[in-house]
């Protein structure tokens, strides 16, 4: 598919992240290319999900736009989403996957690079992958924009020290970069119910990332026991 074509299956549809880190009890491709048949026999019309294993296994069972990522520790960089070359490469060239999302937030990225710099330096070596900016600010989103992004992300709101710390979704960030971007707005980051994303999906975001409310059992146990605690019954 093409960007065009892409951009025109996600849009108004659910995209569910499929994602398990390694201190997790699912962690495992073939549990979350499970998990990805599961969510499109739900309805869901896209998959997002981390490392080449995981998208290539994905990538045999689900016929979806896929957003890749690969999260990477390195010690001279906060930034954690596919923050160098080093994973771009990687994915194209063993993942392949339709869109390809890195963190645009204004933390520096391995090798002293800001997120301006590393957006320009993607598409000068990729110019027809279709990236996505996981931005946690307003001011982040249009920088990612002038930079070449293809589309933004509000995953990253609440995850850095300057954004607005809350247990809700930013629907404010969504309205206000849809109001203000020319390119797709993605909504993502703490949508727990159905209720969320209806709310979500009327700021006129282009798609909206479902994970930890889908895909994350052990966070969704604790969630209910968290509440049970607080609240007497």
């Amino acid at each position: 598919m093409n960007k065009k074509e892409i951009l025109n299956a996600i849009k108004g549809q659910i995209i569910v992240s499929c994602q398990a880190l390694e201190d997790e009890p699912l962690h495992s491709s073939m549990i979350m290319a499970r998990m990805a048949v599961a969510a499109m026999e739900g309805g869901a019309k896209g998959i997002r999900a981390n490392s080449v294993e995981d998208i290539v296994e994905i990538k045999k069972y689900v016929d979806l736009p896929i957003m890749g990522i690969i999260k990477r520790d390195y010690d001279d960089s906060e930034c954690y989403i596919t923050p160098s070359m080093r994973e771009i490469d990687e994915l194209v060239e063993r993942a392949n996957p339709h869109i390809i999302a890195i963190d645009a937030t204004n933390r520096i990225h391995p090798g002293q690079k800001t997120s301006t710099e590393f957006i320009q330096e993607i598409k000068t070596k990729y110019p027809s992958l279709v990236l996505m900016a996981d931005i946690s600010t307003l001011k982040e989103a249009i920088e990612a924009e002038k930079a070449g992004a293809d589309l933004v992300s509000t995953t990253l709101s609440g995850y850095t020290p300057y954004s607005p710390a809350s247990p809700f979704p930013d629907f404010e960030l969504m309205e206000q970069a849809c109001a203000t971007l020319s390119i797709p707005v993605i909504g993502e980051g703490r949508i727990w119910s159905p209720e969320d994303a209806k709310k979500a999906f009327e700021t006129g975001i282009h798609a909206l990332v479902v994970g930890s409310a889908i895909t994350r059992p052990r966070e969704i146990t604790r969630r209910f026991i968290h509440y049970l605690e607080n609240n007497s019954y």
